[in-house]
């Protein structure tokens, strides 16, 4: 059903948004209610490689929750060599010299984005970020060497880019190369520094050094996570290979070493994301750290020891896997918005009626006869606050999702209005005086689209949470990242909602006759 409000007003009495008015000529204003109906739609599975675009957060860990799918997020990175990796740097003259080296401890460095709170240079207090769920509760994480050959091109046809999906599940070889199996990870905020025990050829300590990260203008040390790694499997793997043929090239490590799997599951626990690409400085990137000790035999007395580490950051070409659990029973007139792999909601516009059967919704039949000016159209969609909605997304976004005439495939694209401009297009959180919660899109220049008969379809949106990478407006189309894990609960257009139900609301101008 259409609803109309009207009044009669010069032009100056209104405010035209993405249009153009004839002037001097006497309009009528009007406000139309149309029809819409919003549905869930399960998401299969969405992008999670860098190979086009670079997400940069990464997450990992377990998030369970009676409301939403349960999800499981692992990740899977290339890792780089240095461009000259020697066991030593020096020279020794003495022909009865003898270098030996020897793992004093290594480890994958995962930094946590963090809030410093409390600036003090030997206690330091912070908060973490980008962290939600049972923080109380450990996850496991276990590390494994990667089988699967990662390419920016598709091995089937290289004229083509790669892309990897979120519900690929990683191929592994060997055993976990953690120390210890199932590692419980729980994130911990006070974990800013850590030491390394110094040991000489025949194991006996000779120093402990402090590590910490800091930035360059502040010793203040940064939280980090240190998950112990196998040393004898990492003095196989990486150690014993440092001069040969495996570490000569990047490409040639990326054949051997194909990749470090980081695999989180558990029944319960926190899910974190890790920025991957730092620019800060590369310490604050993940990487796999091992520090050793050179001991100079000379004859049969130690001359001397020399301490020596190595970085190898996670690097190149990265991918996630999402496991998730199954949806949970929902009520229809429930749209449950969950990133990841999770869930969005679709939207069609002015109701499904189409009586003559050309495809086009009679409301849109008859608005297009009416030969009207959009002036704006305001798309209102409200949170069901009887679902926690702590986790709700800042931003949720709107795409479309059509059917190619030619190809039969599934295009989504990006609406006109977000090319108009990207704040202004809205999807926004926000709380009204009442304290109901809302996000609201503004789409004149979608609506006038379809009134002007510019598309002789009427594709359903789609209604997702919002990642930065869908903001990147290179062409029309839409691509299916989301490593955005935020959740919230909708309420669709039924008159159960009351004055929360969803509704699309059209203002527009009419010449008068």
């Amino acid at each position: 059903m259409v609803v109309f409000l009207g009044i009669i007003s010069c032009e100056k009495d209104f405010t035209d948004i993405g249009t153009t008015i004839i002037t001097n000529s006497v309009f009528s204003t009007d406000k139309i209610l149309v029809d819409i109906e919003l549905e869930n739609k399960e998401v299969e599975r969405v992008r999670t490689d860098n190979i086009t675009l670079e997400p940069g957060q990464y997450l990992l860990g377990v998030y369970n929750s009676v409301d939403y799918e349960k999800l499981e997020a692992s990740i899977l990175s290339q890792v780089g060599i240095p461009a000259t990796l020697k066991y030593t740097d020096e020279e020794f003259d003495t022909a009865d010299t003898t270098v030996i080296s020897t793992i004093d401890t290594v480890f994958l460095k995962l930094p946590y984005q963090a809030t410093l709170t409390e600036n003090d240079a030997t206690d330091p207090t912070y908060s973490l970020d980008s962290i939600f769920g049972n923080q109380e509760v450990a996850f496991t994480l276990n590390l494994y060497q990667s089988d699967e050959y990662l390419s920016s091109l598709d091995l089937d046809d290289p004229t083509q880019i790669s892309n990897y999906f979120s519900d690929k599940e990683f191929l592994i070889t060997g055993s976990p190369l953690n120390s210890e199996l199932d590692y419980p990870f729980i994130p911990n905020k006070n974990d800013t520094i850590f030491t390394v025990k110094r040991r000489l050829s025949d194991s006996n300590l000779y120093d402990v050094d402090t590590i910490k990260i800091t930035t360059a203008s502040s010793d203040v040390p940064l939280p980090f996570a240190r998950i112990p790694m196998d040393e004898a499997k990492f003095k196989t793997l990486f150690f014993d290979k440092y001069e040969s043929p495996e570490f000569s090239s990047q490409d040639a490590f990326n054949n051997y070493f194909r990749g470090l799997i980081l695999k989180a599951t558990g029944a319960d626990g926190s899910l974190i994301s890790f920025d991957f690409n730092n620019r800060v400085s590369d310490a604050f990137n993940p990487s796999i750290e091992v520090y050793y000790t050179n001991t100079v035999v000379v004859g049969t007395q130690v001359f001397d020891t020399i301490k020596k580490s190595n970085s190898f950051p996670l690097s190149g070409i990265r991918r996630s896997y999402y496991n998730m659990g199954p949806s949970p029973s929902i009520s229809n007139e429930q749209i449950k918005i969950q990133g990841t792999a999770g869930s969005e909601g679709s939207i069609t516009l002015f109701g499904a009626a189409d009586t003559d059967g050309n495809g086009v919704p009679d409301q849109l039949d008859e608005l297009r006869l009416k030969n009207i000016l959009v002036n704006d159209a305001l798309l209102t969609i409200y949170v069901d606050q009887t679902v926690a909605s702590d986790l709700a997304p800042e931003r949720l976004y709107l795409y479309k999702d059509y059917v190619n005439p030619n190809s039969q495939a599934i295009v989504q694209s990006h609406l006109k209005d977000v090319f108009t401009g990207a704040s202004t297009f809205g999807g926004y959180l926000e709380t009204e005086a009442d304290g109901k919660m809302k996000y609201t899109f503004r789409i004149p220049d979608y609506i006038s689209e379809l009134l002007n008969s510019e598309t002789d379809y009427n594709p359903k949106l789609s209604i997702k949470a919002l990642n930065a990478t869908d903001l990147n407006l290179n062409d029309t189309i839409f691509r299916p990242y989301n490593w955005n894990p935020k959740m919230v609960t909708l309420l669709n257009e039924s008159s159960n909602n009351g004055d929360k139900k969803a509704e699309l609301k059209i203002s527009y101008s009419k010449k008068e006759d």
